[in-house]
């Protein structure tokens, strides 16, 4: 019987020994976690879109801590078809509403009733149409944090049983926002279960087989939310890292399980013992599963290098996931196919269906994938012309790129909160005004301020400008504009704002508002991007040469994943900013997109990439490996794993397809935009690119100069040989000019 002393290989015999421990103490933690790690969304914050340090963000932290709060935080609007604002039921209805404000949860509010208010302002308060108004509301607290809790009471209050009611404004907007991402999270994991078991009984063809890797997925779901919960208790955690990171770790976990049981099922095909299937398992599949996961860490990691606090979470709660998963995969499943042995074919589905054969050559060259490679390989040139070239066009789509952020928009058409925002803007007198917040520090005169503020009034596309309060050292002075914050000409006045001169012995002037919080989250991100994209290429491109031994390959899979990526965010613009999937997936165009989520499509799906990048070349060198010839074991390696990665392909499209089907339009932008990086990676890219270019490039494949090569043979970390055959050396072995078995 062959023996595997490698680390992987210890790992599995480890587990095989101790199986029934490692179950029982998985089974202890389920519970844990389904009790604590379930409270999760009661620990997480729902804000974290800006950038902390940036002028914006010091601007209104000046302005709060020295001035107090004061904006508008909760806009009430009520309407009624029947009657106008000037009838005594509606007058009393609304009187009702102020008598009855809750003063531990409301700092202020107006009513178009208020006497203490000028005419013009009260006038401000009611509809053109004189059918509705709405009260502003300034809920108590010092921190954001503070207001949303007061929420909902607040809420509870602002109700009317004779008027119809909608609750819009900023706060409103952040609680719809994450009582929905909550609810689409349970959503989308009932959705998907039950697909996700039909297909893997599908794809293995027996329920046993299947169930072991939706095991690992249930068991994912549940780890993820307790180590999202633990990390609440050191860092911020956004309740939409909770949606990401989860139907990810469920995605990723039930690939990990795919490629796990299947190398199981053919190492037992072998008629290798139990034992010895489970350690030969680990020490390939899993060792590959093990810096596959490693891959997807890192790119998560590239998320740190920004300064929002919304990426940084999902940074951080992707790599916890991500360690999750390979726990699970490395510890947890080895023990079950350990308990389950050969039971892994049991309930075998009476059906007709193609099972994936045991690694032969007369199979092996009579397989789908053999042919498809032979095909590709037959013309490789042409094959990565007419991909590349595809792949091009659907990239020429980012050029349209036009960024912006997200705001009510965002939500569905019928969210309470969006109808009241937007009938704030459209139906009443100057509703759809904007404002800067200008916080001007230093001593300064009231005729510089007064001065100050006539100077920014003058400025193209400010509508208004006046000094709003006045503190020791501190003075606010608004910036009234219309149009979309998003707009460039709106852009533009935040530019001009922030150029002008402050006013006479001020020592600084700050822009902030929701305008310039948009303007700098999007410089933020541009700044920190080079960063990103350097610390995930330079590990990445390491990795890579520890798992294949080569300089080549690493490069070549960076530069594929990043036309790939660009492919598919090209898709991504033309679809959700362009509004080309507006009707498929019922939603309204915004017409900009906001740069948070394409940052998060391309870093996942960059690891993603890499992923089955691993998957697919280690099997390609296991090979190479054995056999020393490139173009047969390009072709081995794809008819071994393109089921495979196929099938894992399709399976985490189910689970991102799912969170497409959320109501909150990022989420649908994230689900969709990464389901479309995965169909392209996994087909034009993987099937025909990977083996064209492999074709093309021959033994230079394999080239590792000298001085690296005893750097490889020690740490190296891709799947060797079998243990019964003597594996050629990679350094040595070279292309025999030939096209191997009928390729």
């Amino acid at each position: 019987m062959p023996t595997h002393t490698g680390l992987f290989g210890r790992l599995g015999r480890g587990v095989h020994r101790w199986r029934w421990a490692v179950l029982a103490a998985t089974a202890l933690f389920a519970v844990f976690s389904g009790v604590w790690g379930s409270g999760v969304f009661s620990d997480v914050s729902d804000s974290g879109f800006e950038d902390p340090d940036s002028e914006s963000s010091r601007a209104a932290r000046v302005l709060e801590e020295e001035l107090g709060h004061d904006g508008v935080d909760v806009v009430a609007v009520y309407r009624s078809d029947e009657i106008r604002v000037d009838n005594p039921t509606f007058a009393a209805a609304i009187q009702r509403i102020a008598e009855d404000m809750p003063e531990d949860a409301v700092a202020d509010f107006d009513t178009y009733l208020d006497e203490d208010l000028g005419r013009t302002e009260r006038g401000m308060l009611v509809s053109e149409d004189q059918q509705a108004t709405y009260v502003p509301v300034t809920l108590s607290g010092e921190t954001r944090a503070d207001r949303l809790h007061q929420y909902g009471e607040a809420a509870e209050h602002l109700s009317s049983s004779n008027l119809e009611v909608h609750l819009g404004g900023p706060v409103a907007i952040e609680h719809e926002l994450m009582e929905s991402a909550e609810s689409d999270v349970v959503r989308a994991e009932l959705i998907t279960l039950p697909i996700l078991l039909f297909l893997l009984v599908l794809i293995f063809g027996g329920v046993v087989a299947g169930l072991v890797p939706l095991t690992v997925g249930g068991l994912a779901i549940l780890g993820s939310l307790t180590l999202l919960r633990a990390l609440t208790h050191v860092t911020e955690v956004s309740v939409f890292a909770i949606n990401v990171a989860t139907i990810l770790g469920l995605g990723l976990a039930i690939d990990y399980g795919l490629f796990m049981v299947s190398r199981f099922r053919e190492e037992l095909g072998r008629g290798r013992g139990i034992a010895d299937a489970v350690s030969r398992t680990v020490d390939t599949a899993g060792r590959t599963v093990a810096f596959s996961g490693i891959t997807v860490g890192i790119a998560f990691a590239g998320l740190l290098f920004f300064p929002q606090p919304i990426l940084k979470s999902i940074g951080w709660g992707g790599i916890a996931v991500v360690v999750f998963d390979l726990l699970a995969a490395l510890v947890f499943l080895p023990a079950l196919m350990a308990v389950v042995g050969r039971g892994i074919d049991r309930l075998r589905l009476p059906l007709p269906l193609p099972r994936r054969t045991v690694t032969g050559a007369v199979h092996e060259r009579t397989g789908a994938w053999w042919r498809l490679a032979r095909v590709v390989m037959r013309g490789p040139a042409v094959s990565l012309v007419a991909v590349g070239g595809v792949l091009l066009v659907f990239s020429s789509g980012l050029a349209a790129t036009q960024l912006g952020s997200t705001d009510q928009r965002y939500l569905p058409a019928d969210s309470g909160s969006r109808i009241a925002t937007e009938a704030v803007s459209e139906d009443f007198p100057g509703g759809g005004l904007g404002r800067l917040d200008v916080a001007v520090l230093g001593d300064t005169t009231d005729e510089a301020l007064e001065e100050y503020a006539r100077n920014l009034e003058d400025l193209p596309e400010a509508s208004a400008a006046r000094v709003e309060r006045t503190g020791d050292g501190v003075a606010h002075v608004v910036v009234a504009y219309q149009g979309a914050s998003d707009s460039p000409e709106v852009a533009q006045l935040v530019r001009d704002v922030r150029a002008a001169p402050a006013p006479e012995g001020a020592e600084e002037t700050l822009v902030g508002g929701v305008a310039a919080m948009q303007q700098d989250n999007v410089a933020a991100i541009v700044d920190a991007a080079p960063m990103t994209v350097g610390f995930v290429a330079a590990a990445t491109l390491l990795l890579l040469f520890l798992a294949f031994g080569s300089i080549v390959l690493p490069v070549k899979a960076v530069l594929m994943g990043a036309l790939s990526l660009g492919a598919s965010l090209g898709v991504v613009v033309w679809g959700f900013q362009e509004g080309a999937f507006a009707g498929l997936l019922g939603f309204d165009a915004v017409g900009t997109i906001d740069p948070t989520y394409l940052v998060l499509i391309t870093v996942v799906a960059f690891g993603l990439a890499m992923d089955y990048e691993l998957f697919l070349l280690s099997r390609v060198r296991e090979e190479y490996l054995r056999g020393g010839d490139n173009t047969r074991s390009v072709a081995a390696g794809l008819q071994h794993t393109g089921q495979i990665i196929t099938s894992a392909a399709v399976l985490l499209m189910v689970v991102l397809l799912a969170m497409g089907t959320s109501d909150l339009l990022f989420l649908k932008v994230i689900g969709i935009g990464l389901a479309i990086a995965v169909l392209v990676d996994a087909t034009l890219v993987r099937a025909v690119m990977v083996p064209a270019t492999m074709r093309l490039l021959g033994g230079a494949n394999w080239w590792l100069p000298r001085p690296l090569r005893w750097l490889h043979d020690r740490i190296g970390i891709s799947e060797g040989g079998d243990d019964e055959e003597e594996p050629v050396p990679a350094a040595g072995a070279r292309e025999n000019g030939r096209v191997s078995a009928g390729v």
